[in-house]
């Protein structure tokens, strides 16, 4: 692994082969350590868990009974709320990555688990456990990047469309859940295909998930409101189901946005993958690939231990309540081999991410070389690169690459302290 991006400055440059199967022995080592140490203090963590979240559900619902009372609706909204994070986020998402297999619990197993949301346990795990996790941030290989729907790189062409893509990304947020569900399925992809080329058992998967949404939606938008029937809260628990739906699909997507997408972390080009990844170099992918985010124990809960998102890449099926343990050992391997670990408090990373979103929206440079003086000029120039055709844009995008250059140019002078030049005018 000598290139992974075709990016100007290639992280792992300075890694000679032989530093990267050591940092893969290192990381064996240290999940060897665990192993080995693993047992009833973890699963005693899981079931307290799993017996939180299910009283703290169970809970809330009786408390929506009464939402017809603003104060009984905001607590059970809330208490509903929580309690599908944790479902989904610490208890769900970890169970179906086989981190508590171990404990041989058919109650809390992989192969039994059906989580509360619109995607199958099944299609879920062999979109992410198989796909992304293997494929981590390879463009055109891992459709969490970007799920699909979204300009990820500034090696992929841009185009229009990728305009809307802040707002397809906040609507995404909001109903994350059967985004996901559509992915899992590869949905747009086999729709647009003939039956006879779709992807083998599309059809019996999609019916599945329906059936699954159907139960899902009939839970909280029709059982649980005719519960609250008699007590005059049917339509305040309908909105508080629908409440906590949204604010757990919103945290989960912030979630998994945080892990991936913020600026700074990297993307790779398939091109540039070895046929036959060695396990050092899987390892290095995950490692500058991924990013943390830094919090309280309450935040790494509420995340799933998503916010060890590094260490959760490098280390799928270990206990999530590990990650905070290893964490110190996994940064001082990054700064032995002069790796950047990414972490940052929440709302950075959340800003990051969506700050990545807008700017690959926009052609490359566009948005680094647009300032109060020229915003007039370049929105002009936008506008020529929407409303043209195709050599128009291919101009326009030479004159923002030329403009990003002398800016380039202009900050390398001035950080060695040489006399500035003008930017001049690139012609169209």
């Amino acid at each position: 692994m000598t290139s992974i991006t075709n990016k100007d400055v290639n992280p792992v440059a300075h890694l000679s082969p032989e530093d990267i199967e050591q940092i893969g022995l290192e990381l064996d080592a240290i999940r060897q350590d665990i192993l080995d140490i693993r047992g009833e203090s973890d699963a005693k963590y899981i079931r307290r868990v799993v017996k939180v979240q299910r009283n703290l559900e169970l809970g809330s619902r009786a408390v929506l009974l009464g939402s017809a009372l603003p104060p009984l609706w905001v607590l059970g909204t809330v208490g509903l709320s929580v309690a599908k994070i944790l479902e989904n986020m610490e208890i769900g998402h970890n169970v179906m990555h086989g981190q508590w297999d171990w404990m041989r619990d058919p109650k809390i197993h992989s192969s039994t688990w059906e989580w509360d949301n619109a995607s199958t346990a099944e299609g879920w795990k062999h979109s992410h456990n198989e796909i992304h996790h293997t494929y981590t941030n390879i463009i055109g290989k891992d459709n969490d990047l970007g799920y699909g729907i979204m300009r990820v790189d500034e090696e992929q062409k841009w185009v229009p469309m990728y305009l809307a893509q802040p707002l397809w990304n906040a609507i995404n947020a909001c109903f994350f859940e059967y985004g996901i569900a559509a992915y899992d399925l590869e949905l747009g992809r086999n729709l647009r295909l003939p039956e006879e080329r779709r992807t083998p058992g599309f059809k019996e998967r999609a019916a599945a998930t329906v059936k699954k949404i159907r139960k899902q939606a009939t839970k909280d938008y029709v059982v649980n409101p005719l519960i609250a029937l008699p007590f005059g809260s049917a339509l305040p628990a309908l909105a508080a189901n629908f409440t906590a739906n949204v604010v757990r699909n919103v945290w989960s997507h912030s979630v998994i946005m945080c892990g991936h997408f913020p600026e700074g972390v990297e993307t790779f080009e398939l091109n540039k993958i070895p046929e036959k990844e060695t396990r050092g170099e899987w390892y290095v992918r995950q490692m500058i690939g991924s990013a943390n985010i830094s919090g309280s124990k309450l935040t790494h809960i509420m995340t799933g231990n998503l916010s060890h998102q590094i260490e959760h890449h490098l280390f799928p099926d270990l206990p999530s309540s590990r990650y905070a343990e290893i964490a110190p050992r996994v940064k001082a391997l990054f700064e032995k081999y002069e790796l950047n670990y990414h972490e940052a408090p929440l709302p950075q990373q959340v800003g990051s991410a969506w700050h990545k979103v807008v700017r690959l929206s926009l052609p490359n440079h566009w948005l680094e070389t647009t300032n109060r003086s020229n915003v007039v000029e370049q929105s002009k120039l936008l506008y020529a690169m929407v409303t043209k055709g195709p050599k128009i844009r291919r101009l326009a995008q030479r004159r923002l690459d030329q403009m990003a250059r002398k800016q380039a140019e202009q900050k390398a002078a001035a950080d060695a302290g040489t006399p500035l030049t003008v930017v001049e005018s690139v012609p169209a």
